[in-house]
């Protein structure tokens, strides 16, 4: 089983202060492509996850976890 990051955390994160994705975009410069691979639960830069914390005055666990990948085994 592989082991996938999960932003969903980052999702709920975002609600409770009031932001949206597009705030990410325009207040810390994230391009569309980084976005785009949070969406898919694919691997960003850890500076990235912590410019996000950094802005969302939160912990890592609070924009991204680890899930288990559905449909795979080894």
């Amino acid at each position: 089983m592989s082991i996938v990051p999960s932003y969903k955390p980052m999702e709920i994160t975002l609600i409770r202060r009031d932001k949206k994705k597009s705030n990410l975009r325009n207040d810390l410069g994230l391009s569309p492509a980084t976005l785009a691979k949070m969406s898919n639960g694919e691997y960003v830069a850890l500076d990235i996850i912590g410019l996000i914390c950094e802005y969302l005055d939160c912990n890592i666990e609070d924009v991204v976890t680890f899930v288990h990948k559905e449909g795979t085994s080894e």
